[in-house]
């Protein structure tokens, strides 16, 4: 009897989006169906978008059923729409994420969804900075260097020995998901911090993988210095989440909120809105295509 492939949910957080997303959605669906065994599914999942994102979206799952949306009105962070793309882990055996610009090309991620499928690790990412990975175009010497300083500022807090927790390429079977969703409380750039630290700390495996990479030009990331200060009060916060003084921390929650109100950005999630809950309904049946 043949072995059936896992079935795959691949989450696309998007936020004004409109002018690039349309191929990208292309490539994808047309290479996981010609070349995924399994059933697949991808969810764009928008996040207060200003623009026609949900147009440019609508108008491809005209074109692949194998495509669908959640869509937020108001603006909850990339890790938000992360946090609730991932609510939708029970539908497949396998889920991942891919940023919305197509930096990384369906081939590398269809590499890490078959390290995944393999046993390889229980959570496979795509990294820039290990041997073997391939970059076509670089990011700025500002942008390179800020990153190099976050991972800086990520070893120091929480010692994982990862070389690119941000490459927007990662791969997870459903049991990691499902085990560490209640952790999962940084709405912004944060966010796949928390996720590599929580599935770290939960016991399950994780394995960065070369990758093929090509900077794209219209990020919606500004490495400023209120970015900065909001990355490494995030930061800073899950390291206190895992502290055992953190609730005695409860009456400084209001300054917290007001600190990231006064930087735009998205709070961080309570330990309430963090709990699981039924996943918001797809526009179309929930099996996978």
């Amino acid at each position: 009897m043949a072995i059936t492939a896992p079935s795959l949910l691949l989450l696309i957080p998007a936020y004004n989006e409109e002018g690039r997303i349309a191929p990208v959605l292309q490539a994808y669906a047309e290479h996981f169906i010609r070349h995924y065994p399994g059933k697949f599914q991808l969810v764009v999942v928008l996040n207060g978008c200003r623009d026609n994102t949900i147009g440019v979206v609508r108008a491809a799952e005209q074109r692949y059923l194998c495509i669908s949306h959640l869509n937020f009105p108001a603006p909850i962070g990339k890790g938000g729409a992360l946090i609730e793309g991932l609510k939708l882990a029970p539908l497949a055996d396998l889920i991942g994420y891919v940023d919305a610009d197509g930096a990384t090309p369906p081939e590398a991620f269809l590499e890490l969804v078959e390290a995944c499928r393999h046993g390889v690790a229980d959570c496979v990412i795509a990294s820039r900075w290990v041997e073997g990975s391939q970059i076509n175009v670089a990011q700025t010497t500002d942008r390179r260097r800020a990153s190099r300083l976050f991972h800086a500022f990520v070893e120091g807090f929480f010692w994982m020995g990862i070389q690119d927790t941000q490459c927007g390429a990662k791969v997870m079977r459903r049991a990691a998901v499902e085990g560490v969703q209640r952790q999962l409380r940084l709405a912004d750039l944060a966010f796949d911090v928390n996720l590599l630290y929580s599935l770290r700390c939960a016991g399950f495996s994780i394995r960065e993988m070369p990758t093929v990479w090509t900077d794209q030009s219209g990020s919606k990331v500004a490495f400023n210095f209120r970015t900065s200060l909001n990355m490494l009060l995030s930061l800073v916060r899950l390291r206190l989440l895992y502290s055992p003084i953190y609730p005695w921390l409860r009456p400084l929650r209001p300054l917290e909120a007001w600190i990231y109100r006064s930087l735009n950005a998205p709070p961080p999630l309570t330990q309430e809105q963090a709990q699981v809950v039924e996943p918001p309904p797809l526009n179309r049946p929930s099996e996978l295509q």
